[in-house]
C-alpha cells in the first residue's frame, strides 16, 4: 500500500503570511504547528479534515531560496463545493481560472495561482 503523507509547494523567505491568506482564508484549510525541529526553517503547514475529525490533507509550504514558482506541478484538492472555494479565493483577493471548468471527465475544476505563482488545482467529484 502506497498514501500520500503530504505535498509540499515553495514560498520566498518572508512569504508566508500572504500564504495563510491563500491556503487558510481562501482554500479553508487548518494551520497546523511544524516540529519544533523544523520551525527554524521558517514555511507553514496545513491540513483538512475530513467529517470524522481524521486528516485527510496535508500541505507543507517551504522556504526556498532561491525562489521560482512551481507552475505545472501542482497539489489538486478535493472539496466538497468548487463554487464555495472558488468565491472564498476571489473573496480573498486571489483569482480564479475557471476555463477548464469541465475538462476533467468526472469532476467541476478551476485552477489558481497562490500569492508566489505556485499552481494550484481545485475539484469537485461530480
Amino acid at each position: 500500500m502506497i498514501a500520500l503523507h503530504h505535498v509540499q509547494v515553495a514560498c520566498p523567505a518572508g512569504g508566508e503570511d500572504v500564504v495563510r491568506r491563500f491556503y487558510g482564508d481562501g482554500l479553508g484549510l487548518t494551520e497546523v504547528e511544524k516540529p519544533e525541529a523544523l520551525r527554524g526553517r521558517g514555511g507553514v503547514w496545513f491540513r483538512s479534515y475530513d467529517d470524522h475529525g481524521a486528516v485527510a490533507a496535508e500541505l507543507h509550504v517551504g522556504v526556498e531560496d532561491p525562489f521560482v514558482p512551481a507552475r505545472k506541478a501542482h497539489p489538486a484538492f478535493l472539496v466538497h463545493d468548487v463554487g464555495a472555494a472558488a468565491y472564498r479565493l476571489r473573496s480573498a483577493g486571489f483569482e480564479v481560472d475557471e476555463r477548464e471548468r469541465e475538462t476533467f471527465e468526472g469532476y467541476l475544476r478551476f485552477h489558481a495561482a497562490d500569492p508566489h505563482g505556485n499552481r494550484v488545482e481545485v475539484l469537485q467529484a461530480r
